[in-house]
């Protein structure tokens, strides 16, 4: 039986709320603003919230940060009418109506609000831009590229961008990789997961595998009981393997040791599980003099140093730095890991002016206008 989700039950009681009282305010709202219908109503006001709201590139957390939107897009539309600002004008006959009837705009918030949960999902969800959405992960001669929406253009695959907006599942969890599958890299080619264990089998005993490091093998297994143990395992974000700093491209300075997106807001944390055997042990030090080692450890830990703000600077990526006194507790490590693989979604905290502002529009009115 699949079960219900708290969150949908609940903006589906606030919705049937909204309706009720929206229903209550209808028969005066009509009155006030002279429209024949409820269809010409909305039209007039509710309909015109993508009018008013750049909603390809908005991401609307709460119904607030809607209205607010939508008061500031009429308001610039208001502005915009110049000379035009006067009755007669089908925008300033609205929020003249607006202006001079509490119904009126007690209607419309409500009608927003509703507008807003109806389509919450839409709305809320944080996109990708068009370069955050290719990853290419693994080794230099076994790469793979995760798409958002996947298609095999010129010769190598791009992302279809104008469906990136509409896809469903989270970003970059486990419900992405079973949805869009791997690509490889020049060629019309993808490996599908059929479902959540298919993934982890190849994700431990190929992507992880293929490094060679102990470490990394360890966290793997972890992080594959953790997903087999969750409550939605397919929304659990994905541990990426090896992310590429230079893409696709053969001469990349740099592979990160697992990096984790954040599904709700596209934050980015890599870890790099760096022992001192791998990156900081020197070899062939016999009758060269102290200096000379200093500069090489100098040199072996700017390079990690340099990687780590690399990775910062241009994927806008913190990576966390385990070491060796770290990577003889891997449960610990993990379980830090842990902590962004559960995600919440948080709501932005709005304080705005808004409707005060759009109230206060003051158009070149004469005395006839009796405002």
């Amino acid at each position: 039986m699949v079960r219900k989700d708290p969150e949908i039950t609940k903006r589906n009681k606030e919705i049937a709320a909204l309706t009720e009282q929206i229903r209550e305010l209808e028969s005066i709202v009509l009155k006030y603003t002279g429209c024949s219908s409820l269809h010409s109503l909305n039209g007039k006001y509710g309909g015109k919230y993508a009018e008013y709201i750049d909603i390809k590139n908005e991401v609307i957390d709460t119904p607030e940060q809607f209205i607010s939107l939508y008061c500031q897009g009429f308001h610039k539309k208001l502005e915009s009418l110049k000379e035009s600002a006067q009755s007669g004008n089908y925008y300033f006959d609205a929020w003249l109506h607006f202006y001079e009837y509490e119904e009126v705009r007690e209607w419309l918030k409500l009608f927003l609000k509703r507008t807003f949960l109806r389509n919450y999902k839409f709305l809320s969800k944080v996109r990708p831009t068009v370069e955050e959405s290719v990853m290419w992960i693994g080794q230099e001669n076994a790469s793979y590229g995760l798409l958002v929406t996947p298609r095999f253009g010129d010769a190598q695959w791009e992302n279809d961008q104008s469906e990136i907006r509409h896809f469903k599942p989270r970003y970059w969890t486990i419900l992405h990789i079973l949805k869009t599958g791997l690509v490889i890299p020049f060629e019309k080619e993808k490996i599908v997961f059929h479902d959540i264990e298919q993934y982890l089998t190849f994700f431990k005993n190929t992507l992880v595998r293929n490094s060679g490091s102990i470490h990394e093998k360890e966290i793997a297994k972890r992080y594959c009981d953790f997903v087999r143990n969750a409550d939605e395992p397919e929304n659990v974000p994905l541990l990426i393997p090896e992310l590429r700093y230079g893409g696709i491209s053969k001469k990349h300075e740099y592979r990160l040791d697992f990096t984790i997106v954040n599904p709700f807001n596209l934050s980015k944390v890599g870890f790099e599980l760096s022992p001192w055997s791998t990156h900081g042990e020197l070899t062939g030090i016999k009758g060269k003099t102290q200096k000379a080692i200093n500069e090489e450890v100098k040199a072996n830990f700017e390079k990690e140093m340099m990687k780590i703000k690399s990775y910062f600077r241009k994927l806008g990526i913190t990576v966390i730095v385990y070491t060796d006194s770290d990577l003889e507790k891997y449960d610990v490590i993990f379980e830090e890991i842990s902590k962004y693989l559960s995600p919440s979604q948080s709501h932005k905290q709005l304080e705005f002016q808004a409707i005060a502002d759009l109230l206060a529009f003051k158009p070149n009115l004469t005395e006839s206008d009796n405002l």
